[in-house]
């Protein structure tokens, strides 16, 4: 069996590197290009639905849970490094972070204490969500609960976690969520040229997170996951653990979230529960549905369109913008369910095929008359 990526896949990563990596450097100026760089930590998130909606058939509408605690991960350790005593002296107890001193907190809790450590802060970027998301997939689908009861649950648990952060206000800071991050293990991240490289960063681990996934894909276990989200039943019955194969990509969509939190975290230099609710878990389910739910490098083409739409029209018409998202949900329901991707395959790619493909070809023989 064999696990290699065909050469169109890999074109298109190419070219999506290219994109992001030479060309959008060059023409962006810093502002518009570290916005850039914060639409694709949503990416992460939209390629992992990928594989879990688009592959295996799992509809999530709580995204925004992983991609937040991957978030907080990140930024419970810059915010340890910048509450050094000599930098919070002026407070009650220094050492600690400032919102925990205006809650009168004066100790710093125990669960915060490992956080001081970046190593241990990078790998609970990707554990946590992926913990977490393996309490919740456990519980439901070794009781086979799927499809809108899933995601119905997967919608109540962002709203309850949005409220858990935002009354824990000593221990998460609360509505405000953590502020004031300022370095990196010393390298301060406020600055341009942080931010810059921060970019190429976050670009890179992205283009390595499609490249796992177009793995997975053209792997057995890729074919098990369609097969599952197409007759899953047969499947149970030729003797596959069901439950366990939606545990295992509902897990790596979740510890995918996790990473693009965390590079959110780094690139925008704050975390907050207005991540983490029912809002941003469906707007990023809407970026894959736009770029195309079966498509990986669709999602990330979704991402960037909605977000720089997003961005463009909420700066002329604020009002009208989440009227806008909503026609635009509907629409690519109703016209082009496949989303961007579904557009290219039918109408780009074959003309594509027509001007490139066909210099040297052999000359098919002609088709057999119909009887």
């Amino acid at each position: 069996m064999s696990f290699s990526l065909r050469s169109k896949d890999l074109l298109g990563v190419l070219l999506l590197a290219v994109l992001l990596v030479v060309v959008l450097p060059l023409v962006l100026e810093p502002f518009r290009l570290n916005m850039v760089g914060k639409y694709l930590t949503y990416a992460f998130v939209a390629v992992g639905l990928v594989l879990c909606w688009g592959n295996a058939g799992i509809l999530s509408l709580g995204q925004g849970v992983f991609f937040g605690l991957g978030g907080y991960c990140m930024a419970m350790y810059l915010k340890l490094e910048a509450s050094t005593p000599e930098a919070t002296k002026i407070q009650s107890t220094p050492g600690i972070p400032d919102f925990m001193d205006w809650n009168q907190l004066t100790s710093l809790p125990f669960f915060w204490v490992p956080f001081k450590s970046l190593g241990f802060s990078i790998i609970a970027v990707m554990l946590v969500p992926a913990v977490f998301a393996l309490v919740l997939a456990f519980a439901l689908f070794k009781r086979r609960v799927g499809g809108v009861y899933f995601a119905i649950i997967t919608q109540a648990l962002a709203a309850i976690m949005s409220i858990l952060i935002i009354g824990q206000q000593g221990y998460t800071g609360g509505v405000n969520g953590i502020t004031d991050l300022r370095t990196l293990h010393g390298w301060d991240i406020r600055t341009d040229s942080a931010k810059f490289i921060l970019y190429f960063v976050n670009a890179g681990l992205l283009i390595g997170v499609i490249l796992l996934c177009q793995f997975v894909q053209r792997s057995k276990l890729g074919r098990i996951l369609v097969a599952m989200r197409d007759k899953e039943d047969r499947v149970r019955f030729s003797g596959y653990d069901v439950a366990s194969f939606k545990i295992f990509v509902f897990c790596f969509a979740a510890a995918l979230a996790g990473i693009g939190g965390a590079m959110f975290t780094l690139q925008v230099g704050f975390m907050s529960p207005s991540f983490v609710g029912i809002t941003p878990s469906i707007e990023m389910v809407i970026y894959t549905a736009v770029g195309g739910r079966l498509s990986l490098l669709g999602a990330v083409y979704g991402t960037l369109l909605v977000n720089w739409a997003k961005t463009s029209f909420s700066e002329s018409f604020p009002e009208l913008w989440l009227f806008g998202l909503g026609g635009l949900f509907i629409a690519v329901v109703l016209l082009f369910p496949n989303g961007l991707a579904g557009l290219y395959r039918t109408y780009v790619e074959p003309r594509l095929g027509a001007l490139l493909g066909r210099k040297g070809a052999e000359p098919k023989a002609a088709p057999a008359p119909a009887e």
